[in-house]
């Protein structure tokens, strides 16, 4: 017997299965041409067959904890669902791959999933550059769903450049961006900001929506500079910075270069009543070591305002324990949860549309499969209310906040607001 949750919609969950995987024969019956009239085919599995998840996510290198987590928040999903990790009678089997926050491995993992035919659906990837034009468009050009935790490069969900079979259950930089903005503005005072990305997606994504409303709001953006990941002397960058004295200093990149930044900047006079501020990219605890902690001490970490997902009963009560009990620590960055969703999206997706052969397999129409996800309407997640538009957002609003470290840690947030893609 699955264990479900009232906050899983159960009910209309299950209704729907007791439609959707019924016999359907191979060939024979109602269903006959259901892999057939799909662009993409079915995935399919027979009688004894697990089926197969993928997962393309930051699991080594500086940036593990980030992918790690997500990873994580995907296992324990399955495992509250079934104890036995099973789904409509068959093993549910995970093919993890690392995305490298990376472009290049992104694409190194996206194949490795887009050649494996049982592969029915993939967690990912953790970082956009792993995603944008890579990971989204080689799994998309094979009907292969990818729904990611913790992208949040508005690129990836902009019109123009969107890919089919993409979605994410992480929010859109569009609230970030304004989040830090606001912060910046109301919080701090600041009146001017410069800002410092590493060319990926998500940094220059992120930076110039911070860039946009900060002008929108009053302020003065001085500079938007650009360095590249592997630069490890900031020193000239951050003097000729200094030299104008910005009242926020954003740089929304990853751990390695960002410790960094954090290290030599506390060594430049000019910028010593400058707020240094970052994004989600740095949020855990990697960072702050890889900084040093007296040069942590109070720099603002923005991200998903985790706070609020402590008002989800099962969270703090059984998902919370849980996650410790099994992997040994609490989670070590910010998107464990928004992966824990994903994973029950795409599990919920392969019950509407899985249907059971005559011997007991299971065909999954691929783009069936994509049309339930995108379909996801009103989903009770640990992250909130998702509903998924036609670009792949299922994240239509989120609580980002503000934190500032104090004493080596992140602490609570200074800053929390519910911030709407609608405006």
């Amino acid at each position: 017997m699955k264990k479900r949750f009232m906050w899983l919609a159960a009910l209309s969950v299950l209704t729907l299965v007791a439609g959707a995987c019924k016999s359907g024969g191979n060939g024979g019956g109602g269903n006959g041409d259901i892999c057939a009239d799909d662009p993409f085919g079915c995935v399919e599995y027979g009688p004894d067959d697990p089926i197969n998840v993928g997962t393309l996510l930051v699991i080594s290198g500086e940036n593990a904890s980030l992918g790690q987590d997500s990873q994580n928040g995907a296992v324990l999903a399955l495992d509250f669902r079934d104890p036995a990790g099973e789904l409509l009678g068959h093993p549910v089997e995970f093919n993890h791959q690392d995305d490298g926050c990376s472009a290049e491995g992104g694409q190194a993992g996206a194949q490795a999933l887009a050649a494996d035919p049982t592969i029915v659906g993939v967690v990912g990837t953790s970082c956009s550059s792993s995603a944008l034009g890579v990971a989204d468009t080689i799994l998309s050009e094979k009907g292969i769903a990818i729904i990611s935790p913790s992208n949040t490069g508005p690129a990836l969900t902009a019109p123009e450049t969107h890919q089919d079979f993409y979605l994410r259950t992480a929010h859109n930089d569009k609230l970030q961006g304004a989040a830090v903005a606001a912060y910046a503005l109301e919080e701090v005072g600041a009146t001017t900001a410069t800002t410092i990305h590493d060319g990926s997606p998500y940094a220059d994504g992120l930076q110039q929506v911070f860039s946009d409303v900060f002008a929108q709001g009053g302020g003065t953006v001085a500079r938007q500079e650009a360095i590249q990941v592997g630069d490890t002397d900031f020193g000239p960058l951050l003097t000729d910075i200094a030299a104008e004295a910005p009242d926020f200093l954003y740089y929304p990149i990853f751990v390695a270069e960002g410790g960094l930044i954090t290290q030599q900047a506390r060594g430049i006079a000019g910028l010593a009543d400058t707020q240094l501020a970052g994004s989600d990219g740095m949020f855990t605890p990697d960072w702050i070591e890889a900084s040093g902690a007296e040069n942590a001490e109070g720099v603002a970490i923005s991200g998903p305002d985790l706070t609020a997902f402590q008002q989800n009963e099962f969270y703090t009560s059984e998902f919370l324990p849980a996650y410790e009990a099994k992997f040994g620590e609490e989670p070590q960055s910010v998107f464990h949860a928004h992966s824990f969703d994903a994973m029950n999206m795409l599990l919920d997706a392969i019950e509407q549309v899985a249907t059971e052969t005559d011997d007991g397999g299971l065909q999954i129409p691929r783009t069936a499969l994509k049309d339930a996800l995108f379909a996801t309407s009103g989903f009770e997640g640990i992250t909130g209310n998702l509903s998924c538009d036609e670009n792949g957002d299922c994240q239509q609003t989120a609580v980002m906040a503000v934190h500032v470290v104090t004493d080596g840690d992140f602490g609570p947030p200074v800053f929390s607001r519910e911030f709407s893609l609608a405006g």
